[in-house]
């Protein structure tokens, strides 16, 4: 499904005078989010199944598309912290081939992305996941994907993951959510879980948990990169 010369044009559509979101190169009158060099490496990735290790009970398959390093890690970061929102775009796009990747065959698909917290979605101005998933299923749809957004969770106040531990990530992710009073809905075609990275798979698997309970199994797990586990001599 991908198309580089529709990336390029998502990337240079965007005005974003604070210079390259994945090296922060600045260029007189450039109109794009990523430069050239970066546009590159973001196109040569491709994405591919991840695990993390080790994996939490009842985590779904994952894909990912690549490492979370170099301009995919910078451009996160920028879109989630730095207020580049119109990142969104590629972003979401980026996210799209993760999907299509994933599920395999064209067809119905439902999406359901891991939700913020009212306190990170005000620090971001909006669920930045809920954007990005917007113009993830804007992307399937404009390749012929029938697609349905469903948003069956609320996320709930829980400490920052960043001062946390395995052990402590899996307690936190496993409070961390709850099914919304009207629940999921119609389901069409496979659930595909939607998230930005994924560290220790916690989050992803608590959610899977819930959404079995309330018939919604997801059949895979899509996130943009993929944290390399360090291993110390």
């Amino acid at each position: 499904m991908r198309d580089l010369g529709g990336l390029w044009s998502d990337l240079t559509d965007l005005v974003l005078p604070a210079g390259c979101a994945g090296c922060g190169e600045r260029a007189p009158g450039l109109r794009q989010g990523f430069c050239p060099r970066c546009v590159g490496e973001l196109e040569s990735l491709r994405p591919a199944p991840t695990r993390p290790d080790p994996p939490p009970p009842d985590l779904p398959p994952c894909v990912a598309l690549g490492p979370y390093a170099g301009p995919l890690r910078e451009g996160l970061l920028a879109y989630k912290e730095r207020g580049r929102h119109g990142l969104a775009r590629p972003l979401g796009v980026l996210l799209a081939e993760v999907v299509a990747a994933a599920v395999g065959t064209a067809g119905p698909v439902t999406l359901v992305a891991v939700p913020d917290t009212a306190r990170a979605a005000r620090s971001r101005y909006g669920d930045h996941l809920d954007r990005l998933t917007r113009h993830a299923a804007a992307r399937l749809r404009a390749a012929g994907w029938p697609v349905r957004v469903a948003r069956p969770l609320r996320a709930l106040p829980r400490p920052d993951s960043v001062a946390l531990d395995s052990a402590g990530r899996a307690a936190a992710a496993e409070a961390a959510f709850r099914l919304r009073r009207a629940g999921g809905g119609a389901v069409q075609g496979p659930v595909v879980l939607l998230d930005d990275i994924v560290t220790t798979g916690a989050t992803l698997a608590a959610i899977s948990r819930i959404l079995h309970a309330a018939g919604m199994p997801p059949k895979v797990a899509a996130v943009l990169a993929a944290t390399q586990k360090r291993h110390h001599r």
